[in-house]
């Protein structure tokens, strides 16, 4: 192994199948989460972001306790929660917050539930910390398909609806104007943010995803000039930033001999320090350019 590389990289990294599962299940967790956490720092969703994340931990905690695949669990717990937030007809964003925030607490309180099961009738003692603070390197291959599949169907989306996604996005009343069905392409979005949040809810935890759905976003939205960079940009912070914290998880059972630490650790202190170094380097990621308006508009006129 090359001197420099031995240095960063501790014996074994490269060989160990845990590490190679992490790399995948984390990457495209990363990937998919940095592509629709733009669009949904954009929409202003990020709370509904973090809403369906928590929610996805009942998920999570019921697969324990059925013995079913985790990320299926998460999954469908996001989905439910996702459809649960649209079936209620809102229009004002403090109604959309409410509405989010009963459906965040009916979550975290059946999470709450499930999770005392698992303690008490499964002896599954470490189900509460795995749920909600994740645990990479105790990932199973098996994995890894669907993970992939969820990914693949959530960037289908977002690739199929991009031009009036992003101009609804935007500038909602203009998208109206233009014939775009807005309600149903936030609908079609909030789906696709349920697919993101169970992927990063599976690698870093549900209480830590929204770092890695929303931390990539809001970086990449100070310094693109363009939304297509912006969702490019935060597709490799997220990426760079989870394989990056694996790197150096692995490396931890050195530091502390059988006491490693967790990726999810990493990964969120990784992201936070990039969104700290940003800061002053650029707009607030609040505050999207009045071009970016006009080109959605110009591209859906062509489409």
């Amino acid at each position: 192994m090359n001197p420099l590389l031995a240095a960063i990289v501790e014996p074994g990294f490269f060989a160990s199948e845990p590490v190679h599962t992490a790399m995948a299940v984390g990457g495209v967790a990363a990937l998919v989460s940095g592509i629709i956490g733009v669009i949904t720092v954009v929409r202003g969703q990020s709370f509904a972001g973090h809403a369906l994340a928590d929610v996805s931990s009942a998920g999570g905690a019921a697969s324990f306790l059925l013995g079913i695949n985790p990320l299926l669990g998460f999954m469908i717990m996001a989905v439910m929660a996702a459809g649960g937030m649209e079936m209620v007809r809102v229009r004002r964003a403090r109604e959309r917050d409410l509405v989010t925030g009963v459906v965040l607490g009916a979550g975290l309180g059946l999470a709450a539930l499930l999770i005392y099961f698992d303690v008490t009738s499964k002896s599954t003692t470490g189900a509460a910390i795995t749920v909600m603070f994740g645990s990479m390197f105790a990932i199973p291959a098996s994995i890894i398909p669907l993970a992939l599949a969820v990914g693949i169907v959530a960037l289908l989306v977002v690739a199929m609806l991009y031009r009036p996604l992003l101009l609804s996005s935007l500038d909602p009343e203009l998208a109206a104007v233009r014939g775009v069905r807005v309600r149903m392409i936030g609908n079609l979005h909030l789906m696709s943010l349920a697919l993101a949040v169970s992927l990063s809810a599976m690698t870093v935890g549900a209480i830590l995803s929204t770092a890695l759905l929303i931390g990539p976003a809001a970086i990449a939205l100070r310094v693109a000039k363009r939304p297509g960079h912006a969702l490019v940009l935060a597709a490799l912070i997220g990426t760079g930033a989870t394989w990056a914290g694996i790197l150096l998880a692995y490396d931890s059972y050195y530091w502390t001999p059988g006491h490693g630490w967790p990726v999810s650790f990493f990964v969120v202190a990784l992201i936070f320090a990039l969104y700290v170094t940003t800061i002053g380097a650029g707009r607030s990621a609040e505050r999207i350019p009045r071009g970016w308006i006009a080109r959605a508009n110009s591209q859906e006129g062509e489409a």
